[in-house]
């Protein structure tokens, strides 16, 4: 999995009067915690947009002056008008143990159901993962070569190496969607065939 390095500020006054000016010097107040005292921190928000608005997974190293921290990104508050980031929690977390932390999911292969017609999506983008940080890969890969029209890919279905996945197993992946140009080509066929079978033999 990628690294992000990113620096940060201690906080001492955690009041809403300081936390607003923060804020309005483009610094996002952030809170880490996993490992005894939480930490109060700002990062600034054009750095921290790196890791926030992108489809990757990062492990985060944190240097809060002078002091290095590695963590995952755990939620996020946005504002609802903006969508500027409000706060970011961050969870500590260290090579020995295992961590949860989300990974996206990647397609490989052309589907089976695509050639039908049918249209590929992928319904969990992300899946929740537990594992030691030396086996988090940067991507989930699902292979979808047989996939047919109206199929589907469930959690239960994959498995990766030293990674326990902890969606549900019900959980729908990716699955082979049914366009409106393929149901009416299938209901075409189905017509022709019931129309085929309906005449008379000829003699």
């Amino acid at each position: 999995m990628k690294t992000l390095e990113l620096k940060g500020s201690l906080r001492t006054d955690l009041g809403k009067k300081a936390t607003k000016a923060l804020r309005k010097a483009e610094l996002v107040p952030c809170e880490l915690y996993g490992a005894g005292e939480n930490i109060h921190f700002s990062v600034n928000e054009r750095d921290l947009n790196k890791l926030l608005f992108t489809p990757e997974t990062f492990i985060v190293k944190f240097d809060v002056e002078g002091k290095v921290f590695t963590s995952v990104m755990r939620e996020v508050q946005f504002h609802s008008v903006t969508d500027k980031p409000l706060h970011v929690d961050f969870f500590q977390v260290t090579e020995d143990k295992a961590f949860e932390v989300e990974v996206p999911v990647k397609v490989e292969g052309f589907a089976k159901g695509i050639q039908a017609g049918g249209k590929l999506a992928i319904i969990n983008r992300k899946l929740k993962v537990k594992a030691l940080m030396a086996d988090l890969p940067e991507n989930l890969l699902v292979e979808v070569s047989d996939l047919g029209l109206g199929k589907s890919i469930q959690v239960g279905a994959l498995d990766f190496e030293n990674l326990e996945l902890l969606n549900a197993k019900n959980a729908v992946v990716v699955q082979v969607k049914l366009t409106r140009a393929a149901r009416a080509a299938a209901n075409s066929g189905d017509a022709v065939e019931g129309a085929e079978a309906a005449a008379p033999a000829a003699e």
